[in-house]
């Protein structure tokens, strides 16, 4: 069984496979010198510290725990056209080490597929801080698995006005590759204008596993393998003025971890059913606050 840990001060070190009760939380790796931060926000960088204020170690065996994770459910095609129906219940489950996520080949309402999209909506929602994955991939040709954030208040509007943050998406049919992004209404993929670091290549994303994660200050987000920048969203980089179409990520948002089917992406080049089922295993989850973020933004 793995030890929840309780308290963790940090400038951002990599993770282990089977952490101790206090450990430095994974971001930059110690002696690594931290990003450059333009002063003038009001914090700095150097001097912050994190505490862990969320996690699942999935230490249980049965459902994901309804504590603290709920379900998206239906066969809409969740504006992708994708193939798969999400369950609420079936898909996922616990054994007592990690969470398994399984897409497979069954019949539900409309389509032909099932998985699972786990979310933290009104259970984990949280403005500003780091959110840390450590999962191994699903493989296949059609598969789309997303570890991502949305806006738990929607209170700039419809995607992608309220912003979408990506923390790790990974299409099958281009093995390896690993996508951070962000949407915005000024920066979105139906515009072809996201931003992101453009895909990096990950050694063994089925067979081993691998920590993703974002760190995310009021100004800009960090994207992590490993505990290795890959990429830095910093809107003033892009505009002068920077405003809420730029930047909508000064509310509250929740994680969302899933396997999609196909779709405009996942499905771009074609989906073999054969590959399935299809299953995405994930070791922990873990989301830190900074109290000097928290007393700024307070």
């Amino acid at each position: 069984m793995k030890k929840t840990m309780i308290l963790l001060f940090c400038l951002l070190a990599a993770c282990t496979p089977s952490p101790p009760p206090e450990e430095v939380s994974p971001g930059l790796s110690a002696g690594r010198t931290p990003p450059e931060i333009p002063a003038g926000f009001g914090y700095g960088y150097e001097n912050l510290t994190y505490e862990l204020v969320w996690s699942d170690e999935f230490d249980y065996e049965g459902q994901p725990d309804p504590e603290r994770w709920g379900y998206d459910v239906g066969g809409s095609g969740w504006g992708n056209n994708e193939l798969q129906y999400y369950t609420g219940g079936g898909n996922a489950w616990a054994d007592g080490e990690k969470l398994t996520i399984e897409a497979r080949a069954e019949p539900k309402g409309n389509r032909e597929y099932t998985s699972a999209r786990l979310v933290t909506k009104d259970k984990g929602d949280w403005l500003y801080g780091k959110v840390e994955v450590r999962a191994k991939l699903p493989g296949g040709r059609g598969t789309w698995p997303a570890i991502w954030m949305l806006p738990t208040d929607w209170e700039y509007g419809d995607w992608p006005h309220s912003g979408e943050i990506d923390v790790m998406e990974h299409v099958g049919y281009d093995m390896g590759r690993v996508h951070a992004t962000v949407h915005t209404s000024a920066y979105n993929h139906m515009s072809g204008t996201q931003k992101g670091g453009g895909g990096t290549m990950v050694d063994d994303v089925t067979g081993t596993f691998h920590v993703y994660a974002v760190e995310w200050l009021p100004d800009r987000i960090f994207f992590y393998i490993d505990g290795e920048m890959i990429y830095e969203f910093d809107p003033s980089k892009y505009t002068s003025h920077v405003t809420y179409k730029e930047w909508p990520f000064d509310r509250r948002y929740h994680l969302l971890i899933n396997i999609a089917l196909g779709g405009d992406w996942g499905g771009a080049h074609g989906f073999d059913p054969d590959m399935l089922p299809a299953v995405m295993e994930i070791d922990y989850v873990r989301v830190y606050q900074s109290p000097e973020i928290n007393a700024l933004d307070s």
